[in-house]
């Protein structure tokens, strides 16, 4: 991407590109990353930093992220913070306002203008992101695309209709199409401890490197994995990992989740985890309006009284009210933690303590590390259950 500077500011210069969304509203910039067309809905993440780990986490799949902060790119791409395998990119597509023309880190092995161009990422540049977030906020995520290059030659009405015959992201069901396609095992740094079966739904690699720093040998499923294959590895813990999609879909997840709860295995959840083993205990979800994405989000833990800030990347959510104690086919169950900012339900734990999730993302690499305290809940946990 060329660039010209203007006073102060750097902008990028380059093919045309538009972001396009549902409702008609059209937003005109350049053309960052790969040159094409891309579909998804657009989202907004809040994070001011983070932003190659925002890229690669496989729970934005299918999504068009918009950018908050005005300035994305500073510290270029490396090859260690990635969150996904092989540090693949999984958004859709990626809307930012002032892309940095350079990487200025020491671990930087490229741009991200590069990564994202290597990686056939379509994106945009130098458009009102702060317009867009405000009509995200307001209107709600929606169907979009991003058309740059030829691609943006085409009528408006055109775009327009490519946009809004996309499936919507209501009853897409997309955890099978990040999970992994083979089971592996990430062993514990030092002597073993544990063992913990991990349903890949869209795990971060973080996650692993949690368990694995307590000691725990985790072995990672696919998402289609039975109760019959997780029973083989005679695990310590079960968990449930963050993933895209609709939660409504994941029949097949919830049935071997109450399996493992009928076997009495303790279970941790995060994200997409939450709302499954939420669909376990009857609960019902839904679509949030713009969702939760970023890293300064403060959660209230209502057993404790104490509020985390947390990051999170979800839309959509359990049905459930602060403090709520409810009967299910394993015991009772309670909402253990809130959003303080809307009240959204961000965790969930049967009062017998054997199995617990939560929204947010304990195991964020680019921070906040309030939560990170909670795998070694679980840790404790099957610690006790095995004695």
């Amino acid at each position: 991407m060329s660039e010209q500077r203007s006073g102060s500011r750097i902008e990028p210069r380059g093919p045309k590109a538009l972001l396009v969304l549902d409702d008609g509203r059209v937003f005109t910039g350049t053309a960052f990353g790969a040159v094409g067309q891309t579909l998804g809905e657009a989202v907004f993440s809040t994070g001011m930093s983070g932003y190659q780990e925002t890229l690669t986490d496989p729970s934005y799949y299918g999504q068009i992220v918009v950018a908050t902060a005005p300035q994305i790119g500073n510290t270029g791409w490396n090859h260690e913070d990635a969150e996904s395998r092989g540090d693949k990119i999984w958004v859709s597509g990626y809307a930012v306002r002032d892309p940095s023309p350079r990487a200025s880190n020491w671990r930087a092995t490229g741009t991200l203008d590069d990564e994202l161009a290597r990686q056939g990422i379509v994106g945009i540049a130098g458009i009102d992101t702060r317009a867009v977030v405000r009509h995200l906020r307001t209107v709600g995520s929606m169907k979009a695309g991003v058309f740059s290059g030829d691609a943006a030659d085409a009528p408006v009405d055109e775009l327009l209709e490519r946009v809004r015959n996309q499936p919507s992201m209501l009853g897409a069901d997309l955890a099978g199409a990040v999970s992994t396609d083979a089971a592996y095992v990430v062993d514990p740094v030092g002597g073993h401890r544990l063992t913990v079966a991990a349903l890949d739904l869209g795990i971060k690699t973080n996650t692993p490197r949690n368990f694995s720093d307590r000691g725990i040998r985790t072995h990672v499923l696919p998402s289609s994995a039975t109760f019959e294959q997780i029973a083989e590895i005679t695990p310590d813990g079960f968990f449930l990992s963050n993933g895209p999609g609709d939660p409504a879909t994941a029949d097949h997840v919830v049935a071997v989740t109450q399996e493992v709860l009928n076997a009495g295995i303790p279970l941790f959840g995060i994200c997409f985890g939450n709302q499954l083993l939420g669909r376990a205990l009857g609960r019902s979800t839904y679509k949030m309006t713009f969702g939760h994405r970023g890293i300064n989000i403060p959660v209230m833990d209502h057993l404790t009284g104490r509020v985390a800030v947390t990051a999170q990347n979800h839309g959509f959510a359990l049905e459930g009210e602060a403090g709520e104690e409810f009967d299910t086919p394993f015991g009772r169950a309670v909402v253990s933690h809130t959003c303080a900012n809307d009240g959204v339900v961000e965790g969930i734990r049967l009062l017998d303590g054997r199995a617990f999730s939560v929204q947010y993302h304990p195991e964020a690499a680019a921070g906040p590390h309030d939560a990170n305290y909670l795998f070694d809940d679980f840790v404790e946990l099957m610690a006790g259950e095995k004695s």
